[in-house]
């Protein structure tokens, strides 16, 4: 008899008819999978197969819009979620109501949306819920939204990064490692195959909580460096010190395998993953492990051949997910944070339908606009890595760049300018949208900035990180000195050692920052937008979610 070792997790529903969802699983064996719904709804595929694992992503069809309802998960027929004696409330799709479908008030105008974002998890095992980086935000908002069925759920999760720490690992995953290799040769205590990185998933979305969360809420997912290795493409040289080794080839394909399986392919619209030829090759093959191996190999030498962004619309509130990993031009005579395909999808997608929305949400996992101090220090450091100031500079540049993560938009001044123009162009004119939010984690931080730019549209930096995380005091005293009045004249310090003049836009810090494990929540109704921070808080009776911020974004200054 079949059986699920992982799921499943709600991922994609639609907002255009309110009538369809995807819902992810993985099996312990070849099988068919069915979700019934109990309003009649529901979908059955077969599972396809990946390095001897079987998952399936089953098109839920047939939903009724603007309403909720329970479904259950059968596997060759048989039942096996929910799981027996489940203490948790049934899990549920909920679909949007769609104009002149649904009878609704709430119709007449569209739904609104309630987008909860954040990044940087490392996952908790049981054993393990009170460790050294307190309770975990994603873990406490789950358990808030069990313990009240009637609570107010988020329409979407938004996970921004660093699902999984392949180089980072828990005292337990380390052990299982050690039992089928030597730790002591390389990579060592860190992830190096397929079936490794299938640990790490299993650990975090296996979590009770957890799981329930993502059976009932709908995710949407995008890479960072720590689901591959820490400083992931920072830079050519970094890359060719990488490829130099006679384990980093399998651990990259491996990740890019594993991120396509248990994230991307869930971030697609049904009609999406039927266009798509590799999705489409590996479900009819008795083993599709080949097919996207190579396509992973393809992915790593030349970015061009793979994108990993995407758009969903939901009504008129438009999110565009970007790629700032693998889509990097590296040559530092030419380094840009996306390359020239990737960049003009990003302008075509803002663009498209210009007016006809009323919020444009930009999901990259690394901030825009940072503290100015780090910007400025990255914006000298590209300058030094470039070559502007000898060659030893950019060898002391390099040094730097990697042991201080100098990797965000600033290191890559022309990308940073770019996506200030498109927002600047995007945010101005009578057909605006009211406004235009930058949503980034990575940073071990939240704070809320807004740069001082000519816009119609309110545009802001909107930074939450990290979900279950910490931060040493060191870093969090250097974040502060960077928004500081001081931190600002530091920074011109590096401009003009490095030449660079001033940045194309200045910005102020709104709100924040703050430190803790938290998520942020944007709800958006029409044209109005307001934010709320939660910060994690453990409690003698266990941990709480503590409102820290609550704001209109939209409301005159």
């Amino acid at each position: 008899m079949a059986g699920m070792r992982l799921g499943p997790l709600l991922r994609y529903v639609d907002w255009d008819t309110g009538g369809s969802a995807t819902i992810w699983v993985e099996a312990d064996r070849p099988c068919t999978a069915e979700v019934r719904c109990a309003d009649g709804a529901g979908g059955t595929v077969r599972t396809f197969q990946i390095a001897g694992h079987h998952y399936a992503l089953v098109p839920v069809t047939g939903l009724t819009p603007g309403a909720t309802t329970a479904y259950e998960v059968l596997l060759d027929g048989v039942r096996v979620w929910p799981l027996p004696d489940s203490p948790f409330p049934p899990s549920t799709i909920t679909t949007p109501a769609v104009p002149g479908r649904a009878p609704s008030a709430r119709a007449a105008s569209g739904p609104g949306l309630r987008l909860t974002f954040g990044s940087c998890r490392q996952a908790a095992p049981p054993t393990d819920r009170h460790g050294p980086h307190g309770p975990d935000a994603l873990d406490t908002l789950a358990a808030r939204l069990a313990a009240d069925p009637e609570a107010v759920r988020p329409d979407v999760l938004l996970l921004l990064g660093d699902q999984v720490y392949a180089d980072h690992l828990s005292r337990e995953t380390r052990q299982w490692i050690a039992a089928r290799r030597d730790l002591r040769e390389a990579p060592g205590a860190q992830v190096a195959d397929y079936e490794e990185y299938t640990r790490l998933y299993y650990e975090s979305w296996l979590d009770p909580e957890i799981r329930w969360l993502l059976s009932t809420v709908p995710s949407l997912q995008i890479f960072d460096d720590h689901d591959v290795i820490d400083d992931w493409n920072t830079s050519a040289a970094w890359v060719a010190e990488m490829r130099a080794t006679a384990w980093w080839q399998e651990r990259v394909l491996s990740g890019l395998m594993s991120y396509w399986v248990y994230q991307h392919l869930g971030n697609l619209s049904p009609a999406e993953l039927a266009a798509d030829a590799l999705y489409g090759a590996v479900r009819e093959a008795p083993d599709g492990t080949d097919a996207l191996r190579a396509f992973a190999a393809a992915a790593d030498a030349d970015p061009a051949t793979a994108r990993w962004s995407y758009r969903r619309d939901f009504g008129r509130y438009r999110l565009l997910m970007v790629d700032t990993r693998a889509a990097r031009v590296l040559a530092e005579d030419g380094r840009a944070m996306l390359d020239p395909a990737e960049h003009q999808w990003l302008r075509d997608n803002a663009l498209e339908g210009h007016g006809g929305y009323d919020h444009l949400l930009i999901g990259a996992s690394l901030p825009w606009l940072m503290p100015p101090l780090i910007h400025d220090a990255e914006v000298w450091n590209a300058a030094l890595c470039r070559g502007d100031r000898g060659p030893r500079w950019a060898r002391i540049g390099e040094n730097l760049r990697r042991r201080s993560d100098l990797e965000h938009w600033a290191a890559f001044p022309a990308s940073f300018a770019a996506l200030s123009d498109l927002i600047e162009e995007v945010g101005t004119g009578p057909r605006a949208p009211a406004t235009v939010c930058v949503l980034s984690g990575d940073v071990h931080h939240a704070y809320v900035a807004e740069p001082r730019i000519p816009s119609t549209a309110r545009v802001f930096q909107l930074t939450c990180s990290p979900v279950h995380n910490s931060i040493h005091t060191a870093v969090k005293w250097g974040f502060r000195l960077g928004w500081s009045r001081l931190g600002r004249w530091l920074g011109r310090g590096f401009s003009r050692h490095g030449r660079t003049g001033r940045p194309p836009l200045s910005w102020r810090r709104t709100d924040g920052p703050w430190f803790g494990n938290q998520l942020m929540t944007l709800a958006l109704s029409g044209r109005t937008a307001r934010l709320r921070l939660d910060q994690a808080h453990r409690e003698r009776q266990g941990a709480r979610l503590v409102q820290v911020l609550d704001r209109d974004l939209t409301a005159p200054e």
